[in-house]
């Protein structure tokens, strides 16, 4: 882990989607945070330690999808599948296949498995599968403004995690789409899907790919907006009860009652033609139910005093 001084900063910005607004001064305070994503290899660990079964290898309880047909009920993930053309950028399902057997040991569909992937990035973890690992670690998930403050690498107000041009010198700093999305990756940067998780620089703080590879799961609930802009927020469905977790509710589909929670990074899949969210203060819905081929995450821990290695012990308690 990387020990992260506190600071104040200018998190997210105005001049690029509109949940990402209003651009606003956030302090936090210092913590530790990953080096890098968690890896296959990191994961493997741990459902090696506990048994673990994450959400994609369950079937889900069709009680949360009304209207589901029952042949459509069974343990998959998301996979990304690039479509020979399209009709519409609009429509995600073009390219994503929600796939059965799919999931962190099989990322491309029942027949592919992460053998020689050990460092690269975890990915078919919902946030449940998320802050189970964490916790077994003794850590936590990152808040979006931790996250985000990390992802700037002390370069306030910059609109890359690297400055102010995306690739600069034409040297790719982070793994993202290069064509065409979703029809033509020329993998410029060398890599068509997910990568090694140290194959592209630290920023400012020595941390990897925090733009990039894979989105990342953090610990608050999704808004329109930022809470500075909260009262200007939109489609936000009414709630009885209150509260930023059922606020988080898709308004486009109200029959489907999950909550979301905000990823941050972008993604290999980050196009400047589709999802220019290779951006620190990018921020994106994902229901805390769903998995996908190109969401992962990393960990926290908020006592400065945490060992850079842990005690035999301690490990063996977990």
């Amino acid at each position: 882990m990387v020990w992260i001084p506190g600071g104040t900063f200018s998190m997210g910005s105005d001049h690029h989607y509109p949940e990402e607004a209003p651009s606003h001064r956030v302090s936090v305070d210092g913590f530790w945070i990953d080096r890098t994503p968690v890896t296959n290899r990191q994961f493997k660990a741990f459902v090696n330690a506990t048994g673990y079964v994450t959400t994609a290898q369950i079937v889900p309880d069709p009680k949360h999808y009304p209207g589901a047909l029952p042949e459509m009920i069974y343990a998959g993930s998301l996979v990304f599948a690039p479509p020979p053309s399209i009709s519409d950028l609009r429509d995600w399902s073009q390219w994503w296949t929600f796939m059965k057997g799919a999931n962190w040991r099989r990322p491309s569909g029942p027949k592919s498995n992460i053998k020689d992937l050990d460092d690269y990035p975890v990915v078919h973890v919902s946030y449940d599968d998320a802050i189970a690992y964490a916790r077994w670690a003794g850590k936590d998930l990152p808040t979006e403004a931790e996250w985000e403050f990390v992802a700037r690498g002390g370069l306030d107000g910059e609109e890359f995690a690297w400055g102010s041009t995306l690739a600069p010198g034409g040297k790719h700093m982070a793994n993202t789409w290069q064509g065409d999305f979703p029809v033509r990756n020329l993998a410029e940067d060398g890599f068509e899907r997910t990568s090694p998780v140290t194959a592209f620089p630290p920023n400012g703080y020595g941390v990897h790919d925090m733009i990039g590879n894979v989105w990342e799961w953090t610990s608050d609930w999704w808004s329109g907006k930022h809470e500075a802009d909260a009262k200007k927020a939109c489609c936000v469905p009414s709630n009885p009860r209150g509260g930023p977790e059922a606020a988080s509710f898709d308004p486009c589909q109200p029959q489907i009652r999950i909550p979301r929670k905000v990823l941050k990074g972008g993604s290999h899949l980050c196009a400047p033609n589709y999802c220019r969210r290779y951006r620190p203060a990018a921020r994106h819905a994902e229901p805390i139910d769903t998995s996908t081929s190109h969401v992962g995450f990393r960990c926290v821990r908020r006592n400065p005093f945490y060992p850079l290695t842990k005690p035999d012990e301690e490990r063996q308690t977990r």
